[in-house]
């Protein structure tokens, strides 16, 4: 199968990456969703509601949200394993306040603790992946690093599941227990970067930058933030970007964060099998980025990018209908939260191509910016419409933002088309 998929004859440093990189994100997302698959458990032992729990998960992706462009930042002009370190480690830190948080608000320290180690990998990750493969690899080597991501996001009902069916163990065990595998991977997975891959590959690109324009020791840190600024303003396509992943992304969290009590409250599907559901809309998100990743490389990504995003629609209205029997929403839920990975390789792409390689870090950051705006909107926005309005109309809301996602796809990649035809040209030419 790898085969046919053209994982064979990939060059040993290049898989040595990948497979770390992937490994890293497979971490960072079991960290995303701790709270989706226990939110009904974690209101009665903390005492809260929904709207509540949503302002926790906000409260991760704001932090997430703020530290992007300063990762991106570390990543682009000094060492991407330095960022990756302080990535792990913080967020491993953050999983075990989050464990043993007695109260409420030491429960939201931990969340800011967690967002502030997750917001470090994907401006470490993508510069990695793209310096460490071939122009006509990268498509699945995204694929690869966004299938492992799928299957982190799937684990944490199956961990939960599974540590607390042992005799006395509850979900700080499970909490506790994710955190010191994050720990234990990241110093591995650091020290082997360190040791056994180029510094090509691990240090910043910083080569093809003009003289004139090549920053030195002595300029001053104030100055240094104005031309990221100046040069983020200058970035359009990307700032487009931006805007898709952040419609797309809140689309993704409604679902998400909430599918599991909409089966268990809309459609009276038993706990156990509305949260393994998330499970399987994960795991099926995996099998379609893996697909997704063979289609970037073969057809014009704004295409698969779109036409996925429109297939999330249909699929979230369909659920939001609540006309299903209860095992069939299971179903349309799994592919609402999934249909949208196949075409996470294709905006992956569309970002590499709209990117010079000194900027890689910084625009992968705005698109993770996009990306977890999402994620600190829709947990709090979509917990309170549910306490007011019910779940059809929160449904059918997050039906909309998919939609919105492929409409902006459109008008983005018809806008810079030439732009995105010549990065592909450069990538050829590269080779």
């Amino acid at each position: 199968m790898f085969e046919r998929l053209g994982f064979d004859s990939v060059p040993r440093e290049t898989a040595l990456v990948v497979g770390l990189v992937s490994g890293s994100h497979v971490v960072n997302h079991l960290y995303l969703v701790l709270f989706p698959p226990i939110l009904a458990t974690l209101a009665a032992d903390f005492d809260v509601g929904l709207g509540a729990l949503g302002v926790a998960m906000g409260v991760q992706a704001f932090v997430n949200t703020a530290l992007q462009l300063p990762y991106g930042y570390l990543s682009d002009n000094y060492d991407r394993v330095v960022t990756l370190a302080l990535c792990l480690g913080v967020g491993a830190f953050g999983a075990g306040i989050l464990a043993i948080a007695p109260t409420f608000e030491v429960l939201l320290v931990g969340q800011a603790v967690l967002g502030a180690g997750i917001a470090g990998h994907h401006p470490a990750h993508f510069p990695l992946l793209s310096d460490a493969s071939s122009a006509e690899f990268r498509g699945k080597a995204y694929s690869a690093h966004g299938f492992a991501g799928n299957l982190g996001f799937a684990a944490p009902p199956v961990v939960i599941l599974g540590v607390t069916s042992l005799p006395g163990a509850t979900w700080r065990h499970a909490f506790g227990l994710i955190a010191v595998v994050g720990a234990v991977y990241g110093a591995i997975a650091c020290y082997v970067l360190a040791r056994h891959v180029s510094d090509e590959v691990t240090r910043p690109n910083t080569g093809d930058v003009d003289a004139d324009d090549a920053r030195t020791e002595a300029t001053s840190r104030l100055a240094r933030v104005r031309e990221e600024i100046r040069a983020l303003g200058a970035s359009r396509p990307i700032l487009g970007l931006g805007v898709i992943a952040l419609l797309a992304s809140t689309a993704f969290w409604g679902v998400s964060s909430y599918l599991v009590v909409f089966l268990e409250d809309g459609y009276g599907v038993a706990s156990g099998v509305a949260s393994l559901s998330l499970t399987a809309m994960f795991v099926s998100g995996a099998a379609l980025i893996i697909a997704g990743g063979v289609l970037a490389d073969r057809f014009r990504p704004g295409g698969i990018l779109a036409g996925a995003y429109l297939l999330v629609g249909v699929a979230v209205f369909a659920l939001a209908s609540m006309a299903a029997p209860p095992l069939v929403a299971v179903g349309i839920g799994v592919l609402a939260g999934s249909l949208g990975s196949l075409g996470l390789p294709a905006r992956d792409k569309l970002a590499d191509l709209l990117s010079a390689r000194s900027d890689i870090g910084r625009n992968f950051a705005v698109v993770t910016i996009g990306i977890m705006i999402g994620n600190t909107v829709a947990p709090p926005l979509f917990g309170a419409l549910i306490e007011s309005s019910g779940y059809r109309g929160t449904f059918t809301l997050v039906g909309a933002f998919a939609v919105l996602a492929a409409i902006a796809t459109v008008a983005i990649v018809a806008r810079y088309r030439d732009g995105i035809r010549a990065g592909s040209e450069a990538a050829a030419a590269g080779e």
